[in-house]
């Protein structure tokens, strides 16, 4: 039996570059993680990807990313791992004045 899909929600922001989708629906493997995860999303949707890391493979310091309301940045960052059937948000900063 498979597991239960990833689920990334993105800001209309970021939908224009993920071929107009508000959210994605990843398959969920054991072990998986987040840099995993954008690893799989740079195939499909590379400047998606690009959009959420830097050339190096990091996050971009103005994305937040969450796993089941949970900061990336908080857990092990790219290591963290993404259980099956988790919501992962993207978010990002925005400036103003």
């Amino acid at each position: 039996m498979a597991a239960d899909p990833v689920r990334m929600v993105l800001p209309a922001a970021l939908s224009a570059v993920a071929g107009g989708h508000r959210e994605l629906v990843r398959p969920a493997d054991p072990g998986l993680t987040a840099g995993a995860l954008l690893d799989g999303l740079a195939t499909d949707y590379p400047r998606l990807e690009r959009r959420i890391r830097d050339e190096a493979g990091r996050l971009r310091r103005y994305v937040n990313v969450y796993i089941d309301g949970e900061e990336l940045r908080t857990l092990d960052g790219l290591a963290s791992a993404v259980p099956p059937g988790c919501e992962v948000l993207v978010l990002q900063s925005v400036a103003g004045g």
